[in-house]
């Protein structure tokens, strides 16, 4: 059973930023969707426009490369960091102890510059690779964007 569209959302608007990092291979993905006041920004990762990773080896540059491509992804509908309330990021470290702790302390100082207070709901989960063996970080987000509305 398919539900029909709110007639005051309209149709979904595929984010595409010009200049932003794309796949190696020929893929359908999007780097976001509008839909409604709500904007899905896909998993964003420390590539450049030429595909080339940001800071390889360095979790802070990586970070910050990352949520910079969200902000990129964001603007392109005229919404901001603020905006987003669920935010889920998924970190490389494979080893043990207090090194996993760093790894975690030196990803989140980054997050929190992009980051207002109250923050999104988050989830960070640690994992063993991302699709380049030098990439160690990568990021979803989920904003609600009210004043999208308005411009319908």
């Amino acid at each position: 059973m398919s539900l029909p569209l709110s007639p005051a959302w309209g149709e979904p608007e595929r984010i595409m930023p010009e200049n932003h990092w794309d796949w190696s291979i020929p893929v359908p993905f999007s780097q976001g969707w509008r839909c409604g006041p709500f904007v899905f920004v896909g998993g964003q990762i420390a590539l450049d426009e030429n595909g080339d990773t940001v800071g390889p080896g360095c979790m802070e540059t990586q970070t910050r490369c990352v949520f910079e491509n969200i902000r990129t992804v964001l603007a392109q509908v005229g919404a901001e960091m603020r905006h987003i309330v669920k935010l889920n990021t998924y970190y490389v470290c494979d080893e043990d102890g207090e090194t996993v702790r760093e790894r975690w302390a030196q990803m989140t100082k980054v997050r929190l510059e992009f980051l207002q207070s109250p923050g999104p709901v988050g989830t960070a989960v640690r994992i063993a690779g991302l699709m380049h063996s030098d990439l160690l970080i990568e990021a979803d987000a989920i904003a609600y964007v009210p004043e999208l509305m308005s411009q319908q």
